[in-house]
């Protein structure tokens, strides 16, 4: 793929600082974009300014929401080398969500070259650690057209951005509320995929979960309102009897790359690991009797967030429990220092996870 380079050069302003940076508030200065036209595929990979795009207010996109997006991390590494985690997974992943979305797929080694030129134009606003770049690649329907179908036209674009912690608690564990009024996704739905109005509907309960002194919600199945299903935007894990248990992407959990990674590292260590339905009567009654000791959320975003409370609010009660000693459990706290020091480069890469740029 020959990409034109109409990008522009600019350094920051002043040196990086992970601690100054919100999570999705600053973005480098290029961006990525391609066009898809029925007959046509894909054409004109180009690297261009950060900015606004001319779009009609017929696009479909901001009509029927059909749109898909990724997101993934780069890290600067002790030798200043630049490196993606795992971007072949985000891109296969992204070739899924299209298909549950009726979109064109984006070829892998397409998306992964678009990525690469992209970061590596823009390598000097990869901040030092415990900051990343933050890559976001995603499709809309940009079709100017009314009527429920699928669009004859769509444009691939990626941004990046420095950023620091998603969630900037400090070292306080999340206080999560138990989500029984909403689902975030039914059988059959697009809860496998990555896509903007999975997001779009589980805004109203962040804001009912802030107002209990919440961080995020921890979702329920769509059937039976008992199945632990995810926590916020992440998948999440929890030690009951010393056993490191994770709910079975069914169709309505989004298969997580950190997921993924935490699993193979822990059998590694030798930690028990295994995939089931969990109950939420399970889990209180395990915090309960001490049977449950931790609870972590995993995502790309967060890495992985130990939680010290869950909070259910029944009938107009709230009750309260707490993880544990409401800190960052042992488990978690391996598994994110493991994980974390192969996306830095300070410990080996013995599973080809990082691409350098």
């Amino acid at each position: 793929m020959e990409i034109r380079d109409d990008s522009v050069s600019r350094l920051p302003d002043a040196p990086l600082d992970p601690a100054n940076l919100p999570f999705g508030r600053s973005f480098s200065p290029n961006m990525f974009l391609m066009d898809w036209d029925e007959g046509q595929d894909w054409h004109d990979p180009r690297i261009v300014p950060y900015g606004p795009i001319s779009m009609s207010l017929s696009a479909m996109v901001l009509h029927y929401g059909q749109e898909i997006f990724e997101g993934l991390k780069s890290y600067l590494h002790p030798d200043g080398s630049v490196h993606l985690f795992r971007p072949d997974r985000n891109a296969e992943r992204f070739i899924r969500s299209a298909r549950r979305l009726s979109m064109p797929e984006v070829p892998v080694d397409v998306q992964l070259e678009a990525m690469l030129a992209l970061v590596g134009r823009d390598r000097a606003w990869v901040p030092p650690t415990p900051g990343t770049l933050y890559v976001r690649p995603a499709m809309i329907a940009t079709q100017e057209a009314l009527g429920v179908h699928s669009s004859n036209r769509f444009l691939y674009f990626i941004l990046t951005g420095p950023t620091g912690p998603y969630f900037r608690t400090g070292t306080r564990a999340l206080r999560i509320l138990i989500a029984r009024d909403w689902v975030r996704a039914a059988p059959g739905g697009t809860g496998a995929a990555k896509t903007g109005g999975n997001y779009a509907g589980s805004l109203l309960a962040g804001n009912v979960a802030r107002q209990h002194g919440c961080d995020q919600v921890l979702w329920l199945d769509a059937v039976e309102r008992r199945h632990i299903e995810e926590l916020g935007a992440t998948n999440v894990m929890f030690v009951l009897d010393g056993v490191l248990t994770t709910p079975p992407t069914s169709g309505t959990i989004l298969e997580g790359v950190t997921r993924e990674s935490l699993r193979i590292l822990a059998r590694e260590m030798g930690m028990p690991f295994v995939e089931r339905p969990i109950h939420i009567e399970e889990i209180i009654q395990g915090l309960q009797a001490g049977d449950c000791t931790e609870i972590f959320g995993c995502g790309t975003a967060a890495v992985v967030s130990a939680v010290g409370e869950l909070v259910d609010v029944n009938r107009g009660e709230e009750h309260v429990y707490r993880v544990d000693d409401g800190h960052e459990g042992p488990v978690a706290k391996k598994l994110r220092e493991a994980l974390m020091a192969i996306q830095h480069g300070t410990a080996p890469d013995t599973h080809g996870w990082m691409v350098k740029v």
